[in-house]
This record gives C-alpha cells, structure tokens and sequence, in this order.
C-alpha cells in the first residue's frame, strides 16, 4: 500500500511539472532571416543579450508559446514591442537591433492582420516619447463616467482613473509615460480604458519592476497593479 502511494505521489508531481512546463513561453532567436544561421532559444527572461553574444545579431524569430516583449536596449529599455505566438521570418525596425526580452502577461486583445507583431493602425511611435516628453492630460471628472470626453479636442489613447470602476479624477495618455510623478499620479490608477494600441503598464518609473500588457478594452480593476502604476508605454 506504501508503494503504491508513492507512486501515486510521484505521477502526481510529475503531471504538475509537466503543466507547468506546457505553460512558459518559450522564444527561439535566429541570427538571420527565414529562421536561418545561430539560434538562442529563452524560456526565461533576458536583459542582456551580450551575456550570451547575440546582441543586435537577431534577424527573425519564433515564440512557441507566450507573449514576448523584445526591446532594442539592454534591460528592456529603448523601443519594444509584444509579438504572440507564431513565426516571424523578419523583424522591420528591429532587425539586428534587439538587446534584450522577457515574456509578458496579456490582458484583453488586439488585432494584427499581417502577423507583424504589432497594431495594424499604428505607424512609428510617439515623436514627443521618442525626445523624452512625456505626453499626459488631466481631467477633473469630479466621480463622472464621461468616458467619451476629449482634452483639448484630443481623444486620448488611454484613460486612468484614481478609483475602481472608472471613477475619481482621470488622466488621459496618447504617449510614453516614464514617471507618473509628473502628473501627481504615481501609485494611483484604479481602473483604465485602453481605446487604442497595446500598452505596458509598470510597477516603477522607467518601466521597471513587474510590468503587464493590456490590450484595447475596460478594465474595472487593474488586478496586481491596483494603486501600484508607475509608468506605461505603448508596445503595439
């Protein structure tokens, strides 16, 4: 009877590994187009791709499985971008030009017609992210849910809101934020909506700390990052 609990035992865990293993991501990195020349697969993140030798050598990809943010400097920093799963025999704008990766949690959806990795109705990135201005306005909603308003005759790509369930004073984004402290926002944001893009959202300015990526929708209440958002950046 002792036996046969061990073994019942040991078959338990060993389906529990291999759940576990079925459900990390997993990215194998070519040095040239159509998945050709050295390969480096990750299963785990990498902030420095020097640390193997394969950093701006990557010329195509392949995510077996998960979401994976890849970003053109070392501890994924400079321009990124999420890519599912699927293969990618080229990477415009990043070819040869990708330091670091790790795998990112996605939350809500997008499209992406073409398998570029990326959003289909966006062109380039923020010019005023790109020199380093931050690109935010406030609005005093006073609790409203008018979440249709424009400032200054802008829609806003991005919505934050002080409270649960789009309440409280709001915030409008349309570019890179590196610190919410400039909008007296820091550790703040209790819900969102996410009219455009894909975005990430981080625990610490600069994008560091635990970051998620959410996609266009509502979102009520931001789970792990509930009144703990420092920063967010547009990655699709």
């Amino acid at each position: 009877m002792e036996f046969l609990m061990k073994r019942l035992f040991a078959a338990l865990a060993a389906t529990t590994l291999l759940s576990h293993v079925a459900h990390a991501g997993e990215l194998t990195l070519y040095e040239r187009h159509g998945f050709r020349g050295n390969e480096v697969t990750l299963r785990n993140d990498a902030s420095d791709f020097r640390d193997f030798g394969f950093n701006d050598r990557v010329s195509s990809i392949v995510v077996h499985s998960g979401a994976w943010e890849v970003c053109e400097h070392k501890n994924f920093g400079g321009h990124c971008a999420v890519f599912r799963r699927g293969e990618y025999a080229r990477l415009e704008g990043f070819n040869n030009s990708i330091s670091s990766a790790r795998e990112v949690q996605m939350r809500g959806g997008w499209r992406d017609r073409d398998g570029d990795g990326r959003d289909d109705r966006r062109e380039g990135w923020n010019e005023g992210a790109r020199e380093g201005r931050d690109d935010w306005r406030d609005g005093d909603r006073g609790g409203r849910r008018d979440d249709t308003r424009r400032w200054g005759g802008q829609r806003e790509a991005v919505v934050l809101y002080a409270g649960q369930g789009f309440e409280g004073r709001a915030v409008g984004i349309n570019g890179d934020v590196r610190t919410l402290n400039d909008a007296s926002f820091n550790d703040r944001a209790g819900s969102l909506i996410i009219r455009e893009g894909t975005w990430q959202l981080c625990e610490h300015a600069d994008f560091r700390g635990q970051c998620l990526v959410f996609g266009p929708g509502r979102y009520e209440y931001l789970e792990g990052l509930n009144n703990r958002l420092s920063s967010l950046r547009r990655v699709r």
